[in-house]
């Protein structure tokens, strides 16, 4: 079984070692690597401009469907995410996300290595009654299998549901038009390379 690989690789050599998909993501690991030279804080929210965040595109076995969440601030279907809030190990952070938001606790992690990456705008919104800025999460994304049969569980305070949703309905279910067309069809795209 994959585990993550805890800080037996350090991030940015990771980042630095990623091979890109296409140009979005040469760009942004472009980006990316720009700002941890200039940025130091980029663990923590407390850097108002960008920080780290790390997502799971998680399926099912024969990569039919999708685990998703709907999410509260996005008022979306979306895939499951967080903050890194300090820890360098991004996959570790992904995989915590994706037992919180859906409950799932039995999966397969198919690499301990990013399967994505992308900088993501965030709009300004209020959470937990504050308002927060607009911001730029740096996001690795890691590709998660999962029983579609597993018990699901819902997070009241980020999301609004949790469900499986098959790959050809997902243009239909997600509100996020940029991120349905840039993000998630590319890792649809990836995924139906993937091992």
């Amino acid at each position: 079984m994959i585990e993550c690989y805890h800080d037996s690789m350090k991030l940015k050599e990771m980042i630095q070692n990623y091979i890109p998909f296409n140009e979005q993501e040469a760009k942004d690991k472009d980006f990316i690597l720009q700002a941890m030279d200039v940025h130091e804080d980029l663990l923590h929210r407390s850097n108002p401009f960008m920080h780290f965040s790390s997502s799971c595109w998680i399926t099912n076995q024969e990569r039919t469907k999708v685990l998703m969440i709907y999410h509260k601030i996005y008022d979306s279907w979306a895939w499951c995410g967080g903050h890194a809030d300090g820890e360098e190990d991004l996959c570790a952070v992904a995989l915590k996300e994706l037992n919180e938001e859906t409950g799932v606790n039995q999966y397969r992690l198919l690499s301990d290595k990013p399967f994505s990456l992308e900088v993501l705008t965030v709009d300004g919104h209020i959470k937990r009654n504050a308002y927060v800025s607009s911001h730029l999460h740096l996001n690795l994304t890691y590709l998660v299998e999962a029983d579609e049969k597993t018990p699901l569980i819902l997070n009241k305070e980020e999301t609004k549901g949790v469900k499986w949703i098959p790959i050809d309905l997902l243009k239909q279910e997600v509100r996020e038009v940029w991120m349905m067309e840039n993000i998630y069809q590319k890792l649809v795209n990836k995924m139906k390379g993937a091992k």
